[in-house]
């Protein structure tokens, strides 16, 4: 990473080292899904509806979206540092109330609350927009979140095995000590790197209308969260399709349930290599069609009564393989509208990916039964996908009309 000062790891009078972005954004991604192959069995130990306890997942997702508003333009006004360690130490609460509870309800309470790190994820991604240039930007994000891609690759899987082991608590206790250390790496690592604040949240409010009222932005928004919806679906879906419907064990399911962080790594690598010699707009167009390609394939494989647990998991890398591509292109586009609003086009951003996602994750939860299999998860998908394939054509659409007007 290329920035104006030397970096020095565990040393915060320099910018922080990539590891350790790497790590705050990885704790906010592995408190998404490490628990995900134990919902069969939290069902059994809260006595509850499966239906309910996925509920886990769209709830927390909502409250993610929710505060990714506010904690932009909150670290845009006081720092990105003391918010990221508020957000560590709240985590670590949070996840002591999950493990802790004893009805369903005071689970999933805690389990908004645990939406908190996503702090981790906003400002991970806004440090880097303060460090380098805007045409590295995309390259420096694919870098980090290629690194963040192997924590939910190996998060469920993980996951699986504590739960056949220990049992579910043992995964909630895992990321109270990975928040304890975590706050204790920002501490150490993370110096202040957003400079020029404003003076007042009057002053950012003054700003906004500028951010919102640019196309661009709204444009890189629609393309990330219509790609990343499809992902956010699968989280929703795929627990029930692999215990349900292909009868799967938590270990085997946390196995399987990977497949796309490791499509979702070599987009990531792709992005951190390719986008700066190609253009962000041709990375996210390639990226979205990618994701729509693998899910219609995927679709017409169960439509040839062909589809096993292999294939359903095998094409969900074609979604992450396309995530990778332009997530990280779509954000430095949103975080470069505004660069002194980094936070807030970062915040904002997330929220409105997180928050479709969270209603794509309930969708594709009560749309599933045992009768249904995995057709309702994959239309769900695939439509979604497609969208985000429209989203870009529009905004390139869009950017030509201008270069014509400019031109005439």
């Amino acid at each position: 990473m290329q920035t104006t000062k030397e970096v020095r790891f565990l040393n915060r009078t320099s910018p922080p080292h990539v590891i350790t972005l790497v790590l705050i954004a990885g704790i906010s991604a592995l408190s998404m899904n490490i628990f995900l192959p134990s919902l069969p069995n939290m069902t059994a130990y809260f006595q509850t509806d499966y239906r309910l306890m996925q509920l886990s997942v769209a709830l927390y997702l909502g409250m993610n979206g929710i505060l990714q508003v506010f904690v932009g333009p909150i670290s845009d006004r006081y720092g990105r540092r003391p918010v990221l360690l508020w957000g560590a130490a709240l985590f670590v609460l949070a996840t002591i109330g999950c493990l802790l509870a004893t009805t369903v309800e005071v689970f999933l309470l805690f389990r908004m609350a645990q939406a908190v790190i996503v702090t981790g994820m906003v400002l991970s991604r806004a440090i880097v927009r303060d460090m380098v240039s805007q045409d590295e930007a995309a390259s420096v994000i694919g870098y980090v979140t290629m690194g963040i891609a192997i924590v939910p690759m190996i998060g469920p899987a993980v996951g699986g095995m504590l739960d056949a082991a220990f049992g579910w608590q043992s995964n909630f206790l895992v990321l109270a000590g990975l928040g304890v250390a975590l706050y204790a790496l920002i501490w150490a690592d993370v110096g202040e790197t957003s400079t020029g604040r404003a003076t007042s949240f009057a002053d950012q409010a003054r700003e906004y209308p500028e951010l919102l009222g640019s196309q661009r932005f709204w444009g890189y928004c629609a393309s990330s969260a219509f790609a990343s919806g499809a992902f956010f679906a699968y989280l929703g879906g795929a627990p029930f399709v692999g215990s349900v419907v292909f009868e799967m064990d938590p270990e085997h399911l946390g196995l399987f349930f990977g497949a796309p962080a490791v499509g979702y790594m070599v987009g990531n690598f792709l992005s951190g290599r390719y986008s700066r010699r190609v253009g962000i707009n041709p990375m996210i167009l390639w990226g979205t069609i990618l994701s729509a390609f693998g899910l219609l394939l995927s679709l017409l494989v169960f439509y040839a009564g062909l589809g096993t647990q292999w294939s359903f998991f095998g094409f969900m890398t074609f979604v992450g393989l396309g995530n990778g591509m332009v997530l990280p292109n779509a954000t430095s586009g949103m975080l470069s509208v505004r660069p002194r609003l980094a936070g807030t086009a970062s915040g904002l951003g997330g929220a409105i990916m997180i928050g479709g996602g969270a209603l794509l994750s309930a969708l594709a939860g009560v749309s599933l039964t045992p009768e249904s299999g995995a057709f309702p998860l994959l239309w769900i998908m695939l439509i979604t996908a497609i969208m985000g394939v429209l989203s870009i054509l529009f905004v390139l659409r869009r950017e030509r009309q201008i270069e014509v007007q400019s031109a005439s």
